[in-house]
């Protein structure tokens, strides 16, 4: 695994805090920066600016970043809203308009680091700990209840933006990692997580739904009828137990 370049001596440490917790969890994925691009709606060298500290991600890289390695985003998305508030600080202090401060403005802002960055402390080591409980880098699913799924954050849809989908048998049934569902009834205009698997899987099968977005639509609905008319099924491009019972095979 290539060693990490060490970060600017002059980064916030609110900032190097969420970096270094964004490395560690790449490192214990096994992703290589190439593989994340694939992965994630973000180019090989945003990611490489992101994990030097030579920009601060936006909050949706970082929710990708969780998704893709399978643990919750939440701790991070805390340690990155903190790092957002120090990068902000840290622009505004280059401004030379504000010539006039005081010492004991001086101190509110020292006394406010002081407290932010003990916060960021804290919410890493819980981070770590998690990572070391949960193991999220592994591509199993014995860690989750059944019937949950692999996507544990709140479905976003976003026009235009497709979801990686990485297939794989598992405990004898197809899964894309987005849902472990058999039953969620899918019809025009559904949207969510469970909409992301069965895109994958029509895809995987042969069947195209056309971006995998988690948007039902006209053309992940006939994608559907074509299923489920090569299966025997009946064909009204409504996923339901049937056809996940098909898509899963």
């Amino acid at each position: 695994m290539p060693r990490w370049k060490e970060l600017p001596a002059s980064l916030d440490e609110r900032v190097r805090q969420l970096v270094v917790q964004l490395r560690r969890l790449k490192d214990r994925s096994g992703l290589s920066l190439a593989s994340l691009a694939v992965k994630t709606s973000y180019s090989r060298s945003s990611w490489e600016r992101y994990f030097n500290g030579k920009q601060l991600p936006p909050r949706d890289a970082v929710e990708e970043l969780a998704r893709v390695c399978g643990t919750d985003p939440t701790r991070l998305l805390v340690l990155h809203e903190v790092a957002a508030d120090a990068w902000t600080e840290e622009a505004a202090a280059g401004d030379p308009a504000d010539d006039g401060g005081t010492a004991p403005v001086a101190d509110r802002r020292r006394w406010t680091t002081w407290v932010l960055s003990g916060a960021v402390v804290v919410l890493a080591a819980a981070l770590a700990a998690t990572l070391l409980t949960t193991h999220p880098w592994r591509h199993d699913d014995d860690r989750r209840p059944a019937g949950t799924g692999n996507t544990e954050a709140t479905f976003v849809f976003v026009q235009g933006r497709g979801r990686p989908c990485d297939v794989r048998r598992q405990e004898g049934e197809l899964r894309a990692g987005y849902s472990a569902t058999h039953s969620t009834l899918m019809d025009l205009k559904t949207s969510g997580w469970e909409v992301v698997e069965a895109q994958c899987l029509l895809k995987h099968h042969g069947f195209d739904p056309g971006i995998t977005d988690g948007s039902y639509g006209e053309r992940s609905k006939k994608a559907a009828k074509d299923f489920q008319k090569d299966r025997g099924l009946v064909v009204d491009g409504i996923v339901g137990p049937d056809t996940w019972g098909e898509l899963r095979r």
